[in-house]
């Protein structure tokens, strides 16, 4: 499960249906619909919300919109409700871990795409994040070379 903090526009079309099923099964485990992936690191900032339910369907809505624009038909019925605009803080630290770890996805898969981006020093966050000056998350596994 990879719930980035990068805008939903980066993605290529299998990463953009990866993290559309990823934040699908994030939503039924902060429901308790699931036994699987309760401790995974990623939900927590999710579950640090006082509405993760709400924050985890803002976060599929950015994605709807996203497969939108590109002619994609993902099932809007999926999202559940967003009551208010919520927002969750990210550390720029953790936008650029999240840039490099895509741009490393997109070179093995989509090369073109890869070169096209790797070219922005600051790519956009999610909407539904809003950055601060920090370092990577204290929750994210990071492997040692």
């Amino acid at each position: 499960m990879r719930l980035g903090s990068l805008h939903p526009k980066y993605l290529d079309a299998r990463g953009l249906a990866a993290v559309w099923r990823a934040a699908l099964l994030a939503r039924a485990v902060l429901r308790g619909r699931t036994r699987g992936y309760r401790q995974h690191p990623q939900l927590e900032r999710f579950r640090a919300h006082a509405a993760p339910l709400c924050v985890i369907n803002a976060y599929r809505t950015a994605l709807y919109s996203e497969a939108c624009a590109r002619g994609y038909s993902f099932d809007a019925t999926k999202i559940g409700p967003v009551r208010k605009r919520r927002f969750i803080v990210v550390s720029s630290g953790q936008l650029q871990h999240d840039w490099a770890h895509l741009l490393a996805k997109l070179r093995a898969r989509q090369p073109t795409l890869q070169r096209r981006w790797r070219r922005i020093p600051r790519p956009e966050s999610h909407p539904l994040f809003r950055v601060r000056r920090g370092s990577i998350a204290l929750w994210e596994r990071l492997t040692r070379s």
